[in-house]
């Protein structure tokens, strides 16, 4: 624990330097694909340093958070000509094909709701590339769910300023859980009465 806490100063000391903007790119780009600090930490902390500039950052933020996910669906997608041998000699070529079927079927629904949750985004960016998911489903999902949530991270700072940063960190998780319900009954609602 004392290593994500340094890691997570470490993240935040960007937001006092000229870098913040590049750090931030580079991050949501890391974190996409294996860095375990999400850019929420430096997207807040630059949003409030400058608030008028919220939604670029959260911009900055979508951009490099998407590359990230190409750059993690690549990574799944060549480590699949990689273990695919070994992987055959443990589970059945049968019962993965189950899997991965499964997985494109709701291909959309995972990636957004990884992308927008705290559920770690990087482990379906790279799945999505193993199973050899629809690029450009998983690309859609991608801009849309990521987009969704830096830019409502970015609006809470706009309109609310340094009063909105105790109350994101204290219920993100819960604030993220309520919009994906909200969300999915919308769908549901949607589909029900349509």
């Amino acid at each position: 624990m004392r290593f994500l806490k340094r890691l997570y100063d470490w993240v935040l000391h960007w937001a006092n330097t000229p870098y913040g903007m590049p750090a931030l790119f580079l991050l949501a780009f890391a974190e996409s694909s294996f860095f375990p600090v999400p850019p929420d930490v430096l997207l807040i902390a630059l949003g409030l340093s400058i608030p008028k500039k919220a939604f670029k950052y959260a911009a900055v933020c979508t951009i490099g958070s998407v590359l990230g996910g190409v750059f993690g669906y690549f990574l799944g997608w060549q480590f699949w000509e990689l273990a695919k041998g070994i992987l055959f000699q443990y589970i059945d070529p049968a019962g993965f094909e189950v899997v991965r079927n499964y997985f494109i079927k709701y291909e959309a629904w995972a990636v957004s709701i990884a992308g927008f949750t705290p559920i770690p985004y990087k482990v379906f960016t790279i799945s999505a590339g193993f199973l050899r998911a629809d690029f450009t489903v998983f690309f859609i999902a991608s801009v849309f769910s990521r987009g969704a949530r830096f830019f409502l991270v970015s609006l809470m700072i706009f309109h609310y300023g340094p009063s909105i940063r105790s109350f994101i960190d204290k219920y993100f998780n819960v604030l993220t859980f309520v919009f994906m319900v909200l969300l999915l009954g919308g769908f549901f609602a949607v589909r029900y009465f349509f």
